[in-house]
C-alpha cells in the first residue's frame, strides 16, 4: 500500500508516494468494517516485540478501505510460537498520524541541519555503532 505526502491512499508505485508498506496478511470484511492484519516474524523471541509497524499498516488499511472502523493486527513469531496482539479504532487515527508526522518532521530536521542528538535506549552498549557517543558502553 502506498500514502502522499497528504495522506491519501495510492498505489505502491505511484508517483506521488510519500510512505510505502507491505502486508504479510491482510483480511479486509468490508461488510462488518472489520479488517485482520498479520506479520510474520522470525525472531527467536517476542519479548521485546515492536507493535509500531502494526499502527502504521492499521493506518494504512484505514486510508485503503475508508469503511473499515477496526483492525485487530498481530505479530506471529513463527520460530517461538507466540503471538503478540494489538487493535486500532479508525476514531484514532488523527491522533495517530499526529504522533508518526512528529517523529517524520524531527527526523528531516535533524536531516537538514545533520544535527542527530542521541536518544538513548537499551540498545545503545551492545549494538550502536557510535563509539563516540557517552551512551555506547563501547567506549569505556
Amino acid at each position: 500500500m502506498g500514502i502522499t505526502r497528504d495522506l491519501r491512499p495510492c498505489g505502491f508505485g505511484a508517483r506521488d508516494v510519500w510512505w510505502r508498506g507491505i502486508v504479510d496478511l491482510a483480511i479486509i470484511d468490508k461488510e462488518r468494517g472489520k479488517a485482520f492484519v498479520v506479520d510474520y516474524k522470525t525472531g527467536k523471541s517476542s519479548q521485546y516485540a515492536d507493535k509500531d509497524q502494526l499502527e502504521l499498516m492499521s493506518l494504512a488499511i484505514f486510508k485503503h478501505f475508508p469503511e473499515i472502523t477496526s483492525v485487530n493486527a498481530g505479530l506471529l513469531f513463527v520460530v517461538c510460537n507466540a503471538f503478540v496482539k494489538d487493535k486500532y479504532h479508525q476514531e484514532q487515527q488523527e491522533e495517530t498520524w499526529e504522533k508518526w508526522l512528529g517523529q517524520y518532521d524531527r527526523l528531516t530536521t535533524a536531516y537538514e541541519t545533520n544535527v542527530w542528538n542521541p536518544k538513548p535506549n537499551n540498545l545503545c552498549r551492545n549494538w550502536c555503532p557510535v563509539v563516540s557517543c557517552t551512551h555506547n558502553g563501547k567506549n569505556k
